[in-house]
């Protein structure tokens, strides 16, 4: 039993070291707007030291649509987008995805993240 453990323990601390956090910034419920645009932010923490952050490229996934989303101004970690909702649609779910770049041997290599789902609700006003 020990021995297993052992064996394990270097690749759980390996992954550990790598891990990112996706958090969601945005509020869950927003009251609906004359233009119908939702602005939905997030941060990306992130200890992989290969991970090149001026490749990051977050995306807001709604459906089969996805949204590129801006970086906060004087943050290196925090985008954001305004998202359509139509008049008509009182929910919305969505996801985040980030696509990067990761220093490897032999140069850059293309990676993702993604975050589990959200939902933001419109409230009447």
């Amino acid at each position: 039993m020990w021995k297993k453990a052992l064996i394990l323990l270097p690749m759980m601390i390996l992954l550990a070291g790598c891990a990112s956090t996706i958090t969601n910034l945005s509020a869950q419920r927003q009251i609906r707007n004359a233009v119908n645009l939702y602005p939905i932010e997030v941060s990306l923490d992130s200890r992989q030291q290969a991970l090149k952050w001026e490749t990051v490229q977050p995306y807001i996934i709604v459906g089969t649509d996805s949204y590129p989303m801006r970086q906060v101004k004087y943050m290196q970690n925090r985008w954001e987008c305004l998202v359509p909702v139509p008049a008509n649609v009182n929910s919305l779910t969505y996801h985040y995805k980030f696509d990067y770049q990761v220093n490897d041997f032999g140069g850059p290599k293309k990676s993702s993240a993604s975050s589990h789902s959200y939902k933001l609700l419109i409230v009447e006003p």
